[in-house]
């Protein structure tokens, strides 16, 4: 009987020692989920600062700044600080708040250069770079992973100061990732408590680390859509501009008319035409290519055609107008940069056109009156390229050519983008599919003749698509 009784006391107290063992298990895994809840809920509002920081985050220095509060204040330290990586593969001190500590034994250098203590370190941290491997926060750099000192006073790897607010009790680094590469080290050091870090607020600052990469990621590829959309403003607001200097409408001109096609192979371009009176007997017309494509092509473009149109009413012989030019650009041309230019003015009242053209495509010219009937040809005339070479050679070569534009004459104007247009096996469009198109269609009106060319063009290239500007200006005398 005394056995069953001591059994039955022995099973009751294993039975208790069995529910007192899970009851503490539970409440040790409460605890536990507690703390990763606090630990999700401080990443959550972690995140959330990292957002509004980078929205705002067009300053880089304000966007760290920003990020080093949201951690003291997520994690409870007394200080912290980001070291950015640089492209020299060194680490510098960019954000710093609290009293960090130097990671480097201080210099004796006065502190009265500045008001506070908290701005001489400031000053410190921001004046020293770190290599790869050196210090805590270089064998962080270099290792890519995190590290916990707990007791910091005692260990050597720490640096300590014989100034008592500067001692460091406890500390954490991590290194801040995206994607494998290293972007910065943030730095944790002192709880405010007291007490040292633990493995809970070593995971959390390594979470904390992880929301700051991909903040600075996103910053990063925010920043570089924000200049992208500035960029395409621009480029816009350019076309713009470009697209108010190109004529639409021409002046009369009595029994002669004009026809033009512009397209840009990109938003803008280094091609342009003008067309354009110097009395009501004389009009005066022009079309150029400027070497490269871009906004560069088309402020030179701009400068170019400002000019033509000052000397133009100047001089009247079109030679003379195309050297004032060369002489009035050198200075605004790189070295690698030229414009090409065929500048022409009718007579109404003689009917002569007269042209000089600094290196540019031949015009071709469909003449009626030639003694023998129909002529298709270009017009030969001598002439370098604007920019190209000094005045007194450019001005040697270039000449006037005139010619007699009579009834039912046509004149056709290009730039290299229609002839150097390709089809799918590499072959160009060349003049001479040009010249065809205006022995078949020259005596048609001026717009016929533009659609005609574009049209073959069109069938020569099968859909290759555009690679350079493409302009056209037709004349044709009824």
């Amino acid at each position: 009987m005394l056995s069953f009784i001591l059994g039955l006391i022995v099973g009751g107290f294993t039975l208790w020692l069995l529910f007192a063992g899970k009851r503490r298990q539970l409440r040790l895994l409460d605890e536990e989920k507690q703390l990763l809840q606090q630990e999700k809920q401080i990443v959550v509002e972690f995140m959330h600062n990292m957002v509004e920081a980078v929205a705002q985050g067009n300053d880089r220095d304000a966007m760290f700044q920003r990020i080093i509060h949201a951690a003291i204040l997520s994690t409870g330290a007394m200080s912290a600080c980001i070291f950015e990586r640089r492209p020299d593969n060194t680490l510098k001190g960019l954000a710093v708040e609290g009293l960090f500590p130097p990671q480097r034994k201080l210099p004796k250098s006065t502190k009265k250069q500045h008001t506070t203590r908290a701005q001489f370190l400031e000053a410190i941290l921001k004046s020293e770079t770190y290599k790869m491997g050196e210090g805590l926060i270089g064998q962080v750099a270099k290792s890519l992973q995190a590290l916990l000192i707990v007791d910091a006073k005692n260990d050597p790897r720490v640096v300590q100061h014989d100034d008592p607010a500067l001692e460091v009790r406890s500390i954490i680094v991590a290194p801040i990732i995206f994607q494998g590469d290293l972007l910065a080290v943030l730095a944790v050091a002192n709880p405010s408590d007291g007490l040292a870090f633990t493995e809970t607020d070593f995971s959390l600052v390594e979470s904390l680390a992880e929301q700051v990469g991909l903040a600075l990621h996103n910053s990063e590829a925010m920043l570089l859509q924000i200049e992208k959309n500035k960029l395409d403003l621009d480029i816009e607001l350019a076309s713009n501009i470009q697209g108010l200097l190109l004529p639409r409408v021409f002046p009369p001109a009595g029994h002669i008319a004009f026809a033009t096609h512009y397209k840009a192979a990109q938003k803008v371009g280094g091609d342009f035409y003008d067309v354009f009176s110097l009395d009501d007997q004389t009009i005066a017309f022009a079309i150029a290519d400027v070497s490269g494509k871009g906004v560069s092509a088309s402020i030179l473009m701009a400068i170019c055609q400002t000019h033509l149109r000052h000397f133009a009413t100047q001089n009247r012989s079109p030679s003379k107008v195309l050297s004032a030019i060369n002489t009035a650009m050198e200075n605004h041309m790189q070295r690698d940069m030229f414009i090409t230019m065929v500048y022409a003015v009718i007579d109404l009242k003689t009917e002569q056109l007269t042209l000089a053209r600094a290196g540019h495509e031949l015009p071709l010219f469909y003449d009626c009156h030639t003694a023998g009937g129909l002529d298709v040809d270009p017009i030969q005339s001598p002439g370098m390229a604007v920019g190209m070479v000094p005045a007194e050679i450019f001005d040697s070569i270039i000449k006037d050519v005139s010619i007699h534009f009579g009834s039912n004459d046509a004149l056709l104007l290009y730039t290299d983008g229609i002839t150097e247009s390709t089809d799918p096996s590499g072959e160009e469009y060349g003049s001479q599919r040009l010249l065809e198109v205006l022995r078949n269609h020259g005596e048609q009106d001026a717009q016929v003749l533009i659609e005609k060319t574009l049209e073959s063009l069109e069938r020569f290239a099968q859909g290759t698509g555009q690679f350079d500007d493409l302009t056209l200006i037709a004349v044709k005398h009824a």
